[in-house]
């Protein structure tokens, strides 16, 4: 046995979030690791000990194996979880825990060695007779001996580094023509990547699906499954959505692909929590693909069928006791669904996206999980994955499972940067999906153009903004009464003017006119249509409202100045009013003081320290959210003293330039 009580974890984010809260759960002292960028983290916050291994860059912080078990020997740490990321499938790491003589929750090196090379655990896997994909795995990498496999083989195949993952160092080859830059391009990839060019050949399945069996051993050599994930809505070989059980799946066929998977866990020994991935054909052939040595991001719907925390397993198998159940003990209930909800922007081809977490509001509900590692005020940082949250249901049957979780994801808030949110919400509702009828080619087919524009504002969304934007400012006006006028309370002032909003692209104003009729009672004409609305409670980023006689829901937040994001029956808006940064005070940070009013790229500055402005002039120009913002001084005078340049990325609220008044 190798008891131990304290448990350093080697992650960030989601992950560790995860793997502390079921360390402390289970009793254990919880260590958590964490770099400059993440000090005040959730994961940070959460433990009961973190220390500070480096900068943000994750060279010199996450995979500094040295730093990481420096950390471990100066907290007492007696074993370490290295999370479902980073180190987690590093053999040299698990070998230097067991060289300092920590617990490394997790298999042994030598099955993270086999399993970490495509070519080697397909010769494994073939000599376990474990169905697998036709191919080349050879240690003959000349090109000839490649291009010789290739015309075996036939077309389409499938180039691949035989090292790491994640779709990279992968090309899909469909003419023999295409193999001599499909290689080429792939090992040039794969060395940039994982520091080898080593390559296999597959032979491609065209529309298979993706369909994973997880497996646990423990160190007396038993091994067991708990069923199968279906992991086939993907992008660039990523995971998008993931479900257990598989919509396909019938008892033969799982047990016979349980039975190859353990069979594969079985022929490297395994010990621990991992994942044998397989390949499915329509007529319910399966192949072998790869074996994940580590626990999955997806692992949380198999728990929610099983109603087993694999985590605690792996906790319990790290210190040597056997497996708690056997094969027969495991049953499987209902149905599960995960969606993985990452800041990147779909409409500009799904780039990952940075920005400060304005509005962070996760859905909770019957059947509904959520596993993140953000907190509301948090900046999202360029350094790290951008997923920021797995949302995940269940139900008694799949499309209870599946409602559940379209409705979850039309609760969910995040507002401030870009997310996936509406594409996943689009997914659970295509009629492919629906009926389980998904492939690896859904996106590919339901997606050719990328997921396109968002979808332009409603004008019911428009008119709350307004409301939101008036609201604003009259508090913020109010602030600024001086104490000693009591009296002006009741001072009508922009309460009786027609305030004017406009909204949209520069093409495609949409002008917004609002009357307050009463306190918490507005009128909003948009174009020819007059919308009554009523605010009936409020609190910080959420109101109950009531539209033309129906009461909602708002979620919203104030990305910078003369923004506004609404969300409405589960749709989000970002509206700008293009009036806030046109000829007037509004667009200056007080007077002769021009300011960045949101985060943006400053495109252009018309002036120079010397030049002489007359109020109202344009001065600066930056682009936010696709449209550009004109920035006018409110004052006549000298510029003084210029602070940004054209091309800079400037945060709201940055220093443009300053100008000194003149009369």
């Amino acid at each position: 046995m190798r008891q131990f009580d304290s448990i350093l974890v080697a992650n960030r984010g989601e992950i560790a979030v995860r793997v502390i809260r079921g360390a402390q759960q289970q009793g254990y002292r919880a260590i958590a690791v964490y770099s400059e960028a993440d000090s005040q983290a959730p994961h940070v916050k959460l433990a009961d000990e973190a220390v500070l291994i480096g900068p943000a860059p994750v060279g010199e912080s996450y995979l500094d194996m040295d730093r990481i078990l420096a950390a471990a020997a100066s907290t007492g740490a007696q074993a370490i979880h290295p999370g479902y990321g980073f180190l987690a499938e590093n053999a040299a790491f698990s070998q230097a825990c067991v060289d300092a003589g920590i617990v490394f929750i997790g298999p042994g090196p030598e099955a993270i060695e086999i399993m970490g090379n495509k070519a080697a655990s397909k010769r494994r896997m073939l000599a376990a007779e474990v169905p697998c994909i036709p191919g080349y795995q050879g240690s003959d990498q000349s090109d000839a001996a490649l291009l010789a496999a290739a015309e075996n083989l036939g077309v389409p195949i499938m180039v691949k580094a035989a090292a790491g993952g994640g779709g990279r160092g992968m090309r899909l080859v469909q003419s023999l023509d295409e193999m001599p830059v499909a290689i080429a391009s792939a090992r040039s990839e794969a060395e940039n990547a994982f520091g080898s060019g080593e390559l296999i050949l597959e032979k491609a399945l065209i529309q298979p699906r993706h369909v994973e069996i997880q497996v646990f051993g423990d160190s007396q050599g038993n091994v067991i499954h708990f069923g199968e994930r279906d992991c086939s809505v993907q992008r660039r070989h990523q995971k998008v959505v993931e479900e257990a059980p598989c919509p396909v799946m019938t008892p033969q066929l799982r047990e016979a692909m349980g039975q190859a998977a353990v069979n594969a866990a079985e022929s490297i020994n395994y010990v621990g929590a991992g994942t044998v991935e397989f390949l499915l054909d329509a007529g319910g052939d399966f192949y072998f693909l790869e074996m994940n040595t580590r626990l999955q991001v997806e692992h949380p719907v198999t728990e929610m069928i099983t109603g087993q925390d694999l985590v605690a397993l792996q906790f319990k198998v790290a210190q040597g006791y056997s497996l708690p159940l056997t094969q027969e003990e495991v049953k499987l209930h209902g149905h599960a669904i995960e969606v993985r909800l990452y800041a990147e922007d779909p409409a500009n081809d799904f780039l990952p996206a940075t920005g400060t977490a304005h509005l962070w509001d996760p859905p909770a509900g019957e059947g509904i999980r959520v596993d993140h590692g953000l907190l509301q005020g948090q900046e999202i940082s360029p350094f790290y994955d951008p997923m920021v949250a797995k949302i995940i249901a269940w139900g008694e049957d799949r499309d209870i499972a599946r409602r559940r979780l379209l409705r979850a994801l039309q609760k969910t808030s995040l507002l401030g940067v870009p997310s996936n949110r509406a594409f996943l919400i689009d997914v659970l509702g295509k009629e492919a999906f629906i009926n389980g009828e998904a492939t690896t080619a859904f996106i590919a087919e339901n997606y050719p153009d990328s997921f396109g524009e968002p979808a332009t504002a409603a004008v019911e969304q428009m008119a709350v903004g307004a409301c939101l934007l008036y609201r604003s400012s009259i508090d913020q006006a109010a602030l600024t009464v001086p104490a000693c006028l009591p009296a002006m309370s009741g001072f009508k002032g922009t309460r009786a003017m027609r305030n004017h909003y406009r909204f949209g692209d520069q093409e495609n104003p949409v002008d917004v006119y609002l009357e307050e009729l009463s306190p918490d009672r507005y009128c909003v004409t948009i174009d020819e249509r007059i919308i009554n609305l009523q605010w009936i409670a409020a609190q910080q980023n959420e109101a109950r409202v009531c539209i033309d006689q129906v009461q909602l829901d708002v979620r919203y937040a104030y990305p910078g100045y003369g923004q506004v994001s609404v969300q409405l029956r589960g749709e989000l808006a970002n509206l700008s009013n293009q009036l806030a940064f046109t000829g007037g005070a509004d667009s200056a940070g007080g007077s002769g003081t021009i300011v960045a009013p949101m985060h943006g790229n400053l495109m252009e500055v018309f002036v120079g320290v010397g030049d002489r402005v007359k109020a109202g002039q344009d001065v600066a120009v930056i682009e936010a959210m696709k449209m550009e913002h004109r920035l006018s001084t409110p004052v006549t005078g000298i510029v003084t003293h210029v602070q940004a340049s054209a091309g800079q990325q400037l945060a709201s609220g940055a220093l443009v330039l300053e100008i000194s008044e003149q009369e």
